[in-house]
């Protein structure tokens, strides 16, 4: 739908290098060059300024480029929303998924999926729960996979599966022999936490406050907005962090992270799939809805509260 010199002209602005533009593009740098050009003589300005050892961007330049970047998320808002009139059998999905999720469940979804609908080409875009209901709010995404139950009212959720959050510390760690911890001595260690906004985290505070932990009482020594950035950082022996089961089976499987258990408490978490309001979605949406449900064992939902799915997850 975009024109593709406004394409080209975000690339060559994004990396100020016609090279790798055209690698991005999968072009040759002549035919970008030859893009840009005829960019430039259909506007009758200077878009980039090639003097220099680096080209820059002109002031006419740096003003389409606002432009060009509005153009992209409207069509990006755009296509999300008519892949919902689709047959079902073809066209664009656009999924929004927070990191866990896109990481380590999603890929196997989705490669069960393709295999139905070969037609069908999902584009996923991976952020914090917080960000992916933003973007399905905006209709950038037509689903939003979330971690934990949702807090915004704009939005109807059904879980498909169910997740725990596990404590993991290196094997060198003077816990990783233990039975379990107290929830108190955790106070007394370096703890490693994803960004406020994620889901994992989220979680892993309401769960302790329960047990009268406070988030203020924990020794916060990093945040990452990544869970391979916890993992990679315990392994070190940088400090003890918290992650989904799912996403630290292989460090499990080789021995180089163990899980400690928290005595009274075990942090479980509804792992949901969002979408707007009102009509049932349709189209590439409601076919991997289907497929989602099809999947698993379906218990009764209710439209009021968050549908429960599923119960496991066997791709």
């Amino acid at each position: 739908m975009e024109n593709f010199r406004l394409k080209a002209f975000r690339a060559v602005a994004k990396h100020l290098n016609f090279r790798r533009a055209a690698e991005e593009l999968c072009l040759t740098q002549p035919a970008v060059t030859l893009q840009i050009k005829a960019l430039e003589q259909h506007l009758g300005v200077q878009l980039f300024d090639r003097s220099g050892v680096r080209i820059a961007l002109t002031p006419a330049g740096t003003m389409l480029l606002k432009y060009a970047g509005k153009i992209d998320k409207l069509e990006t808002a755009a296509m999300a929303a008519l892949s919902q009139f689709a047959d079902g059998q073809r066209g664009e999905l656009r999924i929004g998924a927070s990191l866990t999720i896109a990481q380590y469940i999603l890929p196997h979804l989705l490669g069960t999926f393709q295999q139905q609908h070969p037609q069908v080409r999902p584009h996923v875009t991976t952020c914090n729960t917080e960000q992916v209901l933003e973007a399905l709010v905006a209709h950038e995404v037509s689903l939003g996979f979330i971690e934990g139950p949702s807090l915004r009212r704009d939005v109807r959720t059904e879980v498909f599966l169910e997740d725990e959050i596990v404590l993991m510390v290196p094997p060198a760690h003077e816990w990783s022999e233990r039975g379990f911890v107290e929830p108190e001595e955790l106070k007394q260690e370096r703890l490693l936490m994803r960004e406020r906004g994620s889901g994992t985290r989220r979680v892993v505070e309401m769960a302790l406050q329960k047990r009268g932990v406070k988030p203020k009482d924990l020794n916060l020594a990093m945040e990452f907005d990544s869970t391979e950035g916890i993992i990679t950082a315990v392994e070190a022996g940088l400090g003890i962090g918290f992650a989904s089961l799912w996403s630290i089976s292989k460090e499990l499987q080789v021995g180089s992270l163990r899980v400690v258990p928290i005595h009274g408490v075990r942090i479980m978490r509804p792992l949901s799939v969002a979408y707007p309001p009102g009509q049932e979605p349709q189209g590439t949406t409601l076919a991997f809805l289907h497929f989602l449900r099809s999947r698993h064992e379906v218990i009764n939902p209710t439209r009021s509260k968050a549908r429960p799915l599923a119960r496991s997850l066997d791709v």
